[in-house]
């Protein structure tokens, strides 16, 4: 019985298309990619920012600036990468708006030194 069971579960998976066990490769959410559109867009939008943590706001919030403007962003300790990080190093930032009713920052994700 089991050897019947296991024999059909075999010939389904057999016969699912190729197509069904890949990964989506097409777009996705739109994504804002300047601090000026991050501050207009709305909660939970996607975000990746290129540019620089101007200052320390206070501690795990920092001020961004891009060439459009700047805007606040959350960073968690264990997102930074072992190497220091200066107000002149390029990073590029992926997260998440996080609109308040009086504020707006970036919640974010993943930071990476370009």
């Amino acid at each position: 019985m089991i050897r019947h069971h296991l024999q059909s579960l075999l010939l389904v998976t057999t016969l699912l298309p190729v197509s069904a066990l890949a990964q989506y490769v097409g777009p996705g959410p739109a994504v804002e990619t300047t601090a000026a559109a991050t501050v207009r867009a709305t909660d939970d939008t996607q975000v990746q920012l290129e540019g620089k943590l101007e200052r320390q706001l206070r501690p795990g919030v920092f001020e961004f600036r891009d060439e459009t403007g700047t805007v606040e962003v959350e960073i968690d300790a264990k997102d930074f990468p072992p190497q220091p990080i200066t107000a002149d190093t390029r990073v590029r930032l992926l997260g998440e708006v996080d609109r308040d009713w009086n504020r707006v920052s970036v919640d974010v994700d993943r930071l990476q030194v370009l």
